[in-house]
């Protein structure tokens, strides 16, 4: 599938939550969900091609494996956040999606850590 293919599957799905919004509300909810975890599950697929790029870059530059790790959960907690908050908006749950980008914030930040740490560790070599 391409973009384009994406963007037709969200946006017929979007058009028919509008039309079944009329007769049964949750109906259009469970589209639009339905339709997002297709998407989701498709990007996944994806997912395959950026995790071989890393490696690819991590044998010419000899990066230690933990930060490529790490990087690899910050854009998987950002993308989980972001799907699962936007589908709460859609339901008309906005603070509900708000918690949890919260969460995601914060659980990017205490995985981030480990990164803080080497990187004080990096300047506190170059100013003794």
């Amino acid at each position: 599938m391409t973009v384009a293919s994406i963007a037709v599957i969200g946006l017929i799905s979007v058009l028919l939550a509008v039309e079944l919004k009329a007769v049964k509300g949750e109906y259009g909810v469970y589209l639009v969900l339905g339709a997002g975890l297709v998407i989701f599950f498709y990007s996944l697929s994806k997912l395959e091609a950026v995790i071989e790029t890393i490696r690819k870059v991590q044998s010419y530059i000899r990066l230690d494996r933990v930060y490529l790790e790490i990087l690899m959960k910050m854009i998987g907690i950002t993308y989980i956040a972001e799907f699962a908050s936007g589908i709460c908006r859609d339901a008309g749950y906005g603070s509900l999606g708000g918690q949890i980008e919260i969460f995601g914030k914060l659980s990017m930040l205490a995985v981030s850590m480990p990164i803080l740490l080497a990187l004080m560790e990096t300047l506190k070599v170059f100013m003794s």
